[in-house]
């Protein structure tokens, strides 16, 4: 029997697989928007693993004024740390002096910071709080097994082996995403070699909103502010190396770390759990099919040495949402590929060109080539000397630049 999310019969609108953050603020920002849309929420995980996530993520400025118009930012703001200036350096982790390349400081416009750190608990539990409020079911340990399309509705069966029937699918179900697979959606992949070691230490002295990227031959070792003397480490090291850190004892783990993080912040202590994840680039070469879109990191999964992973979903997200509720409102179908194309066509292109930088950047920076370590130290050195320049970067940072961005990042309800 089809079900209707609400238990009786009939069909759902969207049915969002994945309850990180991208797929909650999906389902926010449709009932916002459109509170007759029937959505549903469709999640693998048990319900409080996400309870359990230590990572922190940077939120832009365009990301933040979108949750703003969500009403959940008031919720996360506590929580939120700002990060007011951000510093690069190019060394080895042995050298006793690591001078300062390139600094960017200065507000994202409006006299707000161009990004926060926020704790993925906080981001989570905020989203699931307003799902809550709007009446948004979030079905948890349910994984969508199979789908099959139709003319006129995607017939989705979970686990378990109920069966539901949507206008649109929509998979948020990560950069291993099974659903894009199913639908036959091919990808661009590339293994880096490397891992992203993350964890979460204290130090003696604050930070001062501070974020430093120090640029090491195995890759980028970033530390970012939050709250209470305490810093989001995200540290890429080749994928065998990472692993043996991660596994070794704490003594070895915290001398490393003392290496690349350095002792201007006093003495350090880890305070979260430490955990590796493989690095590569993932990028789909459709975001859509009949009755179905890709968004977050179901779309693309990119290298984090731009910090902008989470501000990529974002950006999906508030596309696919004001795709979804105009086309609603002018009486198309919703789920039909002439409607979703517009969201393909307004996050694809975005999407490669964030991707190949990111590529290009890693490349170019986790080496220890003589010519080339020269020829990027001079360029970071006259980036920094152009004022023009670095305030382009910084409303890139900001996710501000811009002029065509869907209404929730620049602010503004659909």
């Amino acid at each position: 029997m089809m079900l209707k999310c609400d238990g009786g019969d009939g069909m759902i609108d969207v049915l969002i697989a994945g309850g990180g953050y991208v797929g909650l603020s999906l389902a926010v920002s449709l009932k916002k928007a459109a509170p007759h849309l029937d959505v549903l929420v469709v999640d693998g995980a048990p319900e409080d693993a996400w309870k359990k996530d230590e990572r922190a993520s940077a939120v832009a400025l365009a990301a933040e004024r979108m949750l703003d118009v969500l009403g959940v930012w008031s919720t996360i703001a506590p929580e939120a740390e700002p990060i007011l200036k951000m510093v690069i350096t190019d060394s080895k982790a042995a050298d006793p002096v690591r001078p300062i390349f390139l600094t960017f400081e200065g507000d994202g416009g409006e006299g707000r910071p161009f990004a926060h750190m926020v704790p993925n608990t906080t981001l989570v539990g905020a989203l699931r709080d307003a799902c809550a409020d709007l009446g948004i079911p979030i079905r948890q340990s349910r994984m969508v097994e199979s789908f099959k399309t139709g003319d006129h509705a995607v017939v989705v069966t979970l686990g378990g082996g109920e069966v539901l029937e949507s206008r649109l699918l929509v998979a948020c179900d990560g950069v291993r995403s099974k659903l894009r697979e199913a639908a036959g959606i091919k990808i661009v992949e590339f293994d880096y070699g490397q891992s992203g070691i993350v964890t979460t230490v204290e130090h003696e002295r604050p930070h001062n909103g501070t974020a430093e990227e120090h640029f090491l031959p195995a890759g980028p070792f970033a530390t970012l502010p939050l709250k209470n003397n305490r810093s989001s480490l995200v540290w890429t090291e080749r994928t065998f190396d990472a692993e043996r850190l991660v596994k070794g004892d704490d003594f070895l783990f915290e001398a490393e770390l003392e290496r690349r993080f350095g002792h201007k912040l006093g003495h350090l202590k880890v305070v979260g759990g430490r955990r590796a994840f493989p690095l590569g680039l993932t990028l789909a070469r459709e975001f859509v099919a009949p009755r179905f879109a890709l968004a977050g990191d179901a779309a693309h999964g990119i290298h984090p040495i731009s910090g902008q992973g989470l501000n990529l979903g974002f950006k999906d997200v508030a596309a696919l949402a004001e795709t979804i509720v105009e086309a609603d409102r002018l009486g198309l179908d919703i789920g039909s590929l002439a409607v979703l194309e517009r969201y393909q066509t307004w996050r694809r292109f975005d999407t490669f060109r964030m991707g190949v930088t990111t590529d290009v950047l890693n490349r170019l920076f986790s080496n220890d080539i003589t010519p080339v370590r020269i020829a990027r130290d001079v360029g970071l050195g006259l980036v920094d000397r152009l004022p023009p320049l670095k305030n382009f970067f910084i409303r890139q940072a900001a996710g501000t630049a811009g002029r065509s961005d869907p209404r929730l990042l620049a602010g503004e309800p659909i």
